[in-house]
């Protein structure tokens, strides 16, 4: 079969690589949809290393086989990627912090020992039994295969502390920043404010459901004028631009919260003494755990969180080269494209 994987500064190949079946502890999935994330057009647009089997990790798919010793899954079984439970016996988990469990954080950058050779740009794909879990029936291939972001942003919210009534401020209107948003709505926000340049996913952002959605030259006027100026309880960063993160810090009222939800490569310079004096505080998020998903998958089946306004288009994967290509060089208004990897020349 052929996989999708960069190889390099703006190289997307198609390798070949056999099928092949499952481990011990594992299972194969055939794949359905595999969605295209904002770090594989990072890596294609730096080249920097990207792990092969997390090139490719936002997909929905059907249990093919199990191996020896799976007692968990069926074959038949429809199944989103996630990550594992806590495994109980690592440092962080003995001492009571089974959120920053040392195996979960080693699955979710391909790291642990059951890591497949390539991600899921695939029509096929053998991962570890735990890393899966039973899609939600209520969804349809093309919202499940965005649970795997949208737990993302859940997990960026939950960890932010928003409280009722709060005004919160989303930088950047990319599918994090999006589902961030409505997740932030669903926390009881009593306004959202999203902040992006392109008109475009301005209109997407106003269709979810966000109250302002304003280009980044009239946010800091309206954020000043919906709190009588005191700025906004919480801001989200998920535009990845470094120079937005003090954006956000300035953005924020005395004793605010800024949530770092986007990857911002390098080092980033801030104002720290801002910071003291109006004792703002400054969160991060990566990725999710795994009781994060199911939470996830039942906030899009009842229709607090859409995701359909944000799938713009589906690609084959023989077109994943040309889809990056236009991804990484901001030549499209695609927000979030689907991968069908089940038809193959």
């Amino acid at each position: 079969m052929r996989v999708g994987m960069i190889t390099g500064r703006e190289q997307v190949e198609l390798v070949e690589f056999a099928a092949s079946d499952p481990a011990p502890g594992t299972v194969r999935i055939d794949i359905t949809l595999c969605g295209i994330c904002g770090t594989e057009v990072a890596s294609y647009r730096s080249g920097a290393a990207h792990s092969p089997s997390v090139c490719g990790h936002e997909w929905v798919g059907t249990v093919a086989a199990v191996g020896d010793g799976v007692a968990t899954r069926s074959v038949g079984e429809r199944v989103v990627i996630a990550v594992c439970p806590p495994c109980g016996d690592c440092p962080e988990c003995r001492d009571g912090l089974g959120e920053y469990c040392r195996v979960v954080n080693a699955m979710a950058r391909g790291k642990d020992p059951l890591a497949p050779a390539h991600g899921g740009f695939a029509p096929s794909i053998c991962v570890a039994a735990d890393r899966v879990v039973p899609a939600h029936a209520g969804l349809s291939d093309e919202q499940a295969a965005m649970v795997e972001p949208a737990a993302v942003a859940f997990h960026g919210v939950r960890r932010s502390g928003i409280s009722v009534g709060d005004l919160v401020v989303v930088q950047g209107a990319g599918p994090i920043g999006l589902l961030a948003a409505q997740y932030a709505r669903a926390a009881g926000a009593g306004r959202v404010v999203i902040v992006e340049p392109s008109e475009f996913r301005r209109g997407i952002a106003r269709e979810v459901g966000v109250d302002d959605a304003v280009a980044p030259e009239a946010a800091r006027e309206l954020i000043l004028d919906l709190t009588n100026g005191r700025g906004a309880d919480a801001v989200i960063e998920s535009a990845g631009v470094p120079a937005l993160l003090q954006v956000a810090i300035d953005s924020a009222r005395q004793g605010g919260t800024v949530m770092l939800l986007s990857y911002i490569a390098g080092d980033t310079v801030i104002n720290s003494a801002r910071i003291m004096a109006r004792e703002i505080t400054l969160r991060s998020a990566v990725a999710y755990s795994h009781g994060d998903f199911q939470r996830t998958m039942a906030l899009i089946a009842n229709g607090q969180v859409r995701t359909e306004p944000l799938h713009t288009r589906t690609a084959a994967l023989e077109a994943l080269p040309d889809v990056l290509a236009d991804l990484g060089a901001a030549r499209t208004n695609d927000i979030k494209v689907l991968i069908d990897p089940r038809e193959q020349s």
